[in-house]
């Protein structure tokens, strides 16, 4: 996996870290790279991890937007780090339904050294399974899991409907991930404030 520059500090759960890689199954880490494709629950991992959508990835399937694009950019004017999934097919090199999702790092270093927004924007969620995971057609398996850890077993959090068949995709009105939002009226958009290393509540206009 690719290691890349936030061009800021953050303070991920008492850890500063100004690198991330983007691995190309869904999710990004701290300290290491991480090429497990079958998702597991986020309190199962040992690498501080952030999963906009750990699923079975495979961007191997051809055409320009079957990938992902990292880099730093500017959102309301203060620093970031965004990585988006385009058209990301499921393996194995399977293009028939595609998922485009993005995470963004937003530095709130005017708050306190280390803090920043932990946003998750979803357009598209079609598919929820690769085959090496035991799915058909993108679907059924070992589907996908959403949320972040420290990496410690201890501090994690999932959305509702990880590893849940069916949940996360568009075709299902309550759980699906473009259907609702905590930062309502955007839906397919979730943010978490990481405030002195730990996430801090927010209000939730919906439930997801």
């Amino acid at each position: 996996a690719p290691v890349a520059s936030l061009g800021f500090t953050v303070d991920y759960f008492g850890t500063n870290y100004s690198t991330i890689y983007v691995n190309s199954n869904g999710n990004l880490t701290f300290g290491n790279g991480l090429r497990t494709y079958t998702p597991f629950g986020m309190a199962g991992t040992s690498t501080p991890i952030i999963a906009p959508y750990f699923a079975d990835v495979d961007l191997r399937g051809g055409g320009v937007t079957n990938t992902v694009f990292y880099g730093t950019a500017t959102v309301n004017g203060r620093p970031a780090f965004v990585a988006t999934y385009l058209d990301a097919g499921y393996y194995r090199r399977q293009t028939d339904k595609l998922n485009t999702f993005q995470l963004v790092l937003i530095d709130r270093s005017d708050i306190a050294a280390g803090d920043f927004d932990l946003e998750y924007n979803y357009a598209q969620i079609q598919w929820e399974t690769g085959s090496a995971s035991g799915g058909s057609g993108g679907l059924g398996g070992n589907s996908a899991v959403v949320g972040y850890s420290a990496g410690d077993g201890a501090n994690y959090y999932e959305f509702p409907g990880s590893a849940v068949n069916g949940a996360f995709l568009d075709s299902n009105p309550t759980t699906g991930l473009i259907n609702s939002s905590n930062v309502s009226p955007t839906c397919g958009r979730y943010i978490h404030f990481i405030r002195g290393g730990t996430p801090a509540p927010i209000a939730t206009n919906n439930d997801y």
